[in-house]
């Protein structure tokens, strides 16, 4: 006798799935931190155990081993040149134990989760490359015979819309199942609501919706709940974690007992719940009293009425006045900043009186570097306070991307501000393979204009990045990178307007040598947008110091180009030094009806240069 189609038998009762399939091979033995996937070629015996267990508890559907075999995850294990073997054979051996139970009403699922890496703008994966890895996954599932696509455990939304168009692109008539995880505060860990993701799941096309993971049953009911109310004709799917982990005695412990999840079986099913499961912690114990309570007749197995929709707060939104630097620039003042370096040690004495120095000079905000060149210094919003308490001068903050994962990134923002600082410039940061510690770590999140959205899209109307309130809005202005002279002009145009989307607010660029570099990339930017460039854009001016300096930028630095007049001026001058300034002072007079402000950048540290720059300008600062 045939097997009903998995959407009909949705149609007349709950679907009762297996459990964890990592919990039980940890059970096991299996390392923690191992590519449980691979084991499907390795140690098939092992998986099938797992798979057999669920079934004699009583699960009506099996998924695949198969949560992390994607090319992005599995290429951590150097795998990744075995996603269709390990997929295939993942299909392979729970269809032999489905056979070999003899029941003709358990459903075979394939599993496939999260690539694993940031898409953009929070990462570098781009979604015509997402696509093309859950392909590779989702095709040899679906062809190796799969009843249905479980896409689980999703965080992003546009991560999870590509993995339903793939599933659909493929074979249309396959059904899919859309799962997102959920913070401790009921949102994603990009901090959309349980309302805002049911609403898109459904728009991707994805045949049952749902979540699972997250933080146990109590919480998922809270969000199914949710979920059913904005959308009340679709389809359910469930399956939490057993609790939250804790690590006891070097072992990964979920404390929700399997009576527990008896109980909300039920309770899962009153809800509407059509697939219903378990994540990581529960076992086939859990699974089995889930099947016990949902045959006992004895029990109340009628969907509850929908309660009355609550659609929350409205969004919080910062009052805080503008820096004064933002009130400059709105202002059409052309600005003067200068971009100085922590102390290599913990005395901060040295660059205080510099900034102090720069202040008399004329500088209307000093630039706060961070670890330039990839060298140890001080933290600089350390700096950054001091001189604005020391000095009274406002600051700009560095803020790299790289070698931050979110928590830190968030947290030191937050700190920034707490000690007054409302500038950021945002910026990818110097590889630490060019610096003192090679082998420090190195990678990161977000990109910039990941983090200039969270900046101003979120910690600015008072959430972190995962929803969660921040009790008063922050008030940053945000700055980004600018390549005023890079070889693919149209390239940097298209990056830089991705950015003002994201919310930044001005740009610094690269030192610059001839002004008409300037106006060339505004002329540009203005064809291939339509309009003019929105925000105000403050040029780096660099003033050259020796002929070796001068070498050194035009052959080793990316984006710098010296005209060959200014290199031989330099190189002719009898004091380099005092010729660079001249350059200087030139080229600003220029960039006064072409910029917002000039963006200084002493070399070595030589503060009085920027000083000496600023003093010939012909008209104020300021």
């Amino acid at each position: 006798m045939p097997k009903t189609p998995f959407l009909e038998r949705l149609a007349q009762g709950p679907i009762l799935a297996d459990g964890a399939m990592g919990t039980v091979l940890h059970q096991m033995g299996v390392r923690l931190g191992s590519c449980f996937d691979a084991l499907n070629i390795s140690d098939p015996a092992l998986v099938a155990n797992v798979h057999r267990q669920y079934i004699e508890a009583g699960a009506q559907l099996i998924e695949t081993n198969t949560f992390s075999a994607n090319p992005y995850k599995l290429k951590e294990f150097n795998y990744d040149d075995r996603v269709v073997e390990i997929n295939e054979a993942a299909v392979e051996l729970a269809r032999r134990v489905i056979e070999a139970s003899f029941r003709d009403d358990i459903y075979l699922a394939g599993s496939v989760g999260p690539l694993g890496v940031y898409m953009a703008p929070l990462g570098r994966v781009k979604e015509k490359q997402a696509y093309n890895a859950f392909r590779r996954q989702i095709y040899t599932l679906i062809y190796s015979g799969v009843d249905v696509i479980i896409l689980e455990t999703f965080s992003d939304l546009r991560e999870v819309a590509i993995a339903v168009q793939v599933v659909k692109d493929i074979d249309p008539d396959v059904p899919v199942v859309a799962s997102m995880t959920f913070t401790r505060d009921d949102r994603t860990l990009l901090g959309d609501s349980p309302m805002y993701v049911a609403e898109k799941l459904a728009n991707t096309g994805a045949d049952v919706i749902g979540a699972n993971c997250s933080g146990g049953p109590a919480q998922l009911r809270r969000i199914l709940d949710t979920m059913r109310q904005t959308q009340p004709d679709a389809r359910f799917s469930v399956m939490p974690n057993a609790g939250w982990p804790e690590m006891v005695s070097g072992r990964v412990i979920y404390a929700a007992t399997s009576d527990y999840f008896a109980d909300y079986a039920v309770t899962f099913e009153g809800l509407g719940a059509g697939l219903i499961g378990g994540c990581c912690g529960t076992t086939p114990d859990h699974i089995r009293a889930m099947r016990a309570a949902l045959d006992d007749e004895r029990r109340d197995h009628i969907v509850q009425p929908l309660k009355p929709r609550d659609d929350g707060e409205d969004p919080i939104e910062s009052n805080a006045p503008p820096s004064e630097l933002e009130r400059r620039l709105a202002s059409g003042k052309f600005v003067v900043t200068v971009e100085m370096a922590p102390p290599r040690g913990s005395a901060p004495e040295k660059v205080v009186a510099a900034a102090e120095m720069l202040r008399s000079a004329g500088v209307d905000t000093i630039n706060v570097s961070d670890s330039p060149m990839a060298r140890m210094r001080m933290s600089p919003w350390a700096v950054a306070y001091l001189i604005q308490d020391r000095v009274g001068v406002e600051t700009v903050l560095h803020f790299p991307t790289r070698g931050r994962n979110l928590l830190r990134v968030q947290g030191d923002l937050l700190a920034a501000h707490a000690m007054g600082v409302r500038n950021v410039f945002v910026v990818m940061g110097d590889p630490t393979q060019i610096g003192d510690y090679p082998e420090a770590f190195d990678t990161h999140d977000v990109v910039p204009s990941g983090l200039i959205r969270i900046i101003t899209q979120q910690l600015n109307l008072g959430v972190d990045q995962a929803g969660n309130s921040i009790n008063q809005p922050t008030s940053f202005f945000v700055g980004t990178a600018l390549s005023l002279n890079h070889p693919d002009i149209d390239k940097e145009v298209r990056l830089l307007k991705k950015k003002i989307n994201a919310g930044a607010g001005f740009a610094l660029s690269q030192p610059i040598y001839d002004p008409y570099v300037v106006e060339r990339f505004l002329k540009r930017y203005e064809t291939v947008n339509g309009h003019a460039l929105e925000i105000p854009v403050l040029v780096g001016v660099l003033p050259l110091y020796t002929p070796r300096h001068v070498a050194f930028l035009q052959n080793e630095v990316p984006g710098i180009d010296i005209p060959e007049k200014v290199r031989d001026r330099i190189n002719a001058a009898d004091d380099p030094a005092e010729e660079g300034v001249r350059v200087a002072q030139q080229l600003v007079n220029d960039l006064k009806d072409l910029a917002q402000g000039i963006y200084l950048m002493p070399p070595f540290a030589k503060y009085h240069l920027a000083a000496e720059v600023i003093d010939a300008l012909t008209v104020p600062a300021s």
